[in-house]
């Protein structure tokens, strides 16, 4: 098999775990979301740490901790940690679908945000697919009667946070650590402090160590968030920028199917319709992509940022 086909696969990979990421976070329906995002940032900082030891890198993090970096991966700390925060409960409360299209808009929001903040130029294609974007969230809270505040809350952030990675010059896998890293004291005073029950109870229960389900769910968080950022990191170097774009569209799709069929939260006709521009602004948006990027993508540069889900 090919590198590019490695690459592939691997991409497809890491879509389908963050895809199918909602059936995981439903399984702890019991446990409050802020405490299942304090065990998601204990457990993948101990994950992330045995990756770079085992890549004979943990200097190169420690490095980068104590340098002014470090004030940039606060910021996007506290950016991607409200990300995971909000699909944590969207998909506890009944959001799911709505979750999926902030992760469809996602893309058009981050061509949005590059051009008011990085200046960077849009074509014409691009212009038309955020605007077609734009159109979709309108007819979507008209029709619903709300804006529909968890998909752009996800699409706003994601795209936030892919801005802010981008002035960082480090590797995903040390970025990320340092971030989770930065957020571990947070998270382990809310877990202790629900086992000691001295913090309200719909922040934190202390469920680890009770339902043994529960306690290897909360554990395994870590893997669920390293595992599809490594392989998206081994496949961002092999396959063309393109083809990265596109793959990403299986984590929606997945989300929406699980959301619709396993989940059965209701899909209306305005999410039908807003869905449909969404798709064909896409369609754009890669066409526009795919003739416009060049064939290879640099080395841990390409969407390096991504921790979705």
């Amino acid at each position: 098999m090919s590198e590019a086909a490695k690459g592939f696969w691997a991409m497809v990979a890491a879509s389908v775990i963050w895809g199918l990421s909602g059936l995981f976070f439903k399984a702890l329906q019991a446990v409050p979301p802020l405490e299942v995002l304090a065990h998601r940032t204990i457990w993948s900082t101990v994950m992330f740490a045995l990756v770079l030891v085992f890549q004979g890198r943990l200097g190169v993090w420690a490095q980068a901790m104590r340098s002014p970096a470090v004030r940039i991966m606060a910021l996007a700390a506290l950016v991607i940690s409200l990300n995971w925060f909000i699909y944590i409960w969207s998909v506890q409360s009944g959001h799911a679908v709505e979750a999926s299209l902030g992760y469809y808009i996602f893309p058009l929001v981050a061509v949005l945000l590059g051009w008011l903040v990085a200046k960077e130029a849009l074509g014409r294609a691009q212009w038309v697919a955020v605007g077609l974007a734009a159109t979709a969230v309108t007819i979507l809270g008209l029709g619903l009667g709300t804006p529909p505040w968890v998909a752009l809350i996800l699409a706003g952030s994601f795209g936030s946070y892919g801005l802010i990675k981008k002035r960082l010059d480090l590797g995903p896998v040390v970025s990320v650590m340092g971030e989770v890293t930065l957020l571990l004291p947070f998270a382990l005073i809310l877990v202790v402090g629900g086992h000691l029950g001295v913090v309200p109870p719909s922040l934190a229960e202390g469920h680890f160590g009770g339902v043994w389900l529960e306690t290897l769910l909360l554990a395994a968080s870590g893997l669920m968030t390293a595992l599809p950022l490594m392989l998206f990191s081994y496949a961002a170097r092999r396959v063309r920028m393109a083809t990265v774009g596109l793959v990403q569209y299986i984590n929606p799709t997945l989300q929406f199917t699980v959301a619709a069929l396993i989940f059965l939260e209701p899909v209306t006709r305005w999410h039908g319709i807003a869905l449909a521009l969404i798709w064909t602004g896409l369609a754009l948006y890669s066409w526009s992509s795919w003739r416009g990027k060049p064939a290879r993508v640099p080395q841990d540069k390409a969407l390096a940022s991504t921790s979705s889900s």
